[in-house]
């Protein structure tokens, strides 16, 4: 049965920790009610386990789908079935139990299905990509499913077919080769080590990368030349370990953040001539201060399902 709030606090949703009252939130629990709410054309943003979202801090007169509740997935051999709400982590250890490889990267990831396959999610060379076979998603405009597989996906850096359409992924076919679990175990274990050594943990508030990295280069790796490490905005502070994140450390507001952001964005413009784009995703209404802000830096404000 879908549960259905109106004047939701949404904070608690994310992990920045950050967010006001949103007008309406459903959370479906089955594929099937997803689609009947889409069907509905009462709601403007699906949202899955909102790790790659920063909420405005004022209210929000939109209504939300988040779809983190639909997480059924299933193996058959080397094939794996996976709904859009699943969390990255959750399929990493089950597939070292089955002795499957392709999804060693996601045991640090904090997204859903639906999200990383909207942005190609990937590190340490693995990508979504990689195993992908096909998905269902739901065509806003036409108000039907539609199976897309791999080669139509036209998947890239952060980037697929999804990313800028008015599709909203259901479910998913991936591919996955056998290995042996000791393989496997080792190189999750370096992935979990690689990110204690430079990401921050969810103890703060954080929403993962914040900027895209530009081609041939590292987004942090410019932030850093700028001395962007301990940069502050209130109660939000960019991370001493590694640049290109930003920590929710003293009850940050959504006002906080994008202000850093504006800063770290015009300081690598003035120094390197280069625009970082956003990696997360902003929700919020137009004409505050921060939107105006996050205008200038990008414009792909979109339905999404991070």
């Amino acid at each position: 049965m879908v549960e259905i709030y109106n004047n939701y606090e949404i904070k608690n949703e994310s992990t920045f920790r950050i967010g006001g009252i949103v007008k309406k939130v459903a959370f479906p629990e089955t594929v099937e009610e997803l689609i009947e709410l889409l069907k509905s054309d009462e709601y403007d943003i699906v949202l899955g386990n909102c790790s790659n979202v920063l909420f405005s801090s004022d209210y929000i007169d939109k209504s939300i789908i988040i779809t983190k509740n639909i997480n059924n997935f299933s193996f058959q051999g080397t094939k794996l079935h996976i709904e859009c709400g699943v969390k990255g982590p959750i399929i990493s250890k089950e597939c070292q139990k089955r002795c499957l490889s392709g999804f060693e990267f996601l045991i640090g990831f904090p997204g859903s299905f639906g999200g990383m396959i909207c942005m190609n999610a990937s590190a340490h060379n693995q990508y979504i990509s990689d195993t992908f076979v096909s998905a269902r998603v739901f065509d806003l405009n036409k108000k039907e499913i539609k199976t897309i597989n791999k080669n139509e996906m036209e998947f890239s850096y952060r980037k697929s077919k999804i990313s800028n359409s008015k599709y909203i992924v259901l479910d998913a076919e991936f591919a996955l080769k056998e290995g042996t679990n000791e393989q496997i175990e080792e190189i999750m274990k370096r992935n979990i080590d690689f990110r204690k050594q430079h990401q921050p943990s969810l103890s703060y508030g954080n929403a993962g990368s914040i900027f895209k990295n530009p081609e041939n280069d590292s987004a942090g790796r410019l932030l850093d030349l700028c001395k962007m490490k301990g940069e502050k905005s209130g109660g939000a502070i960019v991370f001493e370990n590694h640049a290109n994140f930003i920590l929710n450390y003293n009850n940050a507001t959504s006002e906080d953040v994008i202000t850093l952001m504006y800063k770290m964005y015009s300081t690598v413009k003035e120094k390197y001539t280069i625009e970082l784009q956003p990696e997360i995703k902003y929700i919020g209404d137009k004409g505050t201060k921060e939107y105006k802000l996050w205008e200038t830096m990008t414009e792909n404000i979109l339905m999404t399902q991070k």
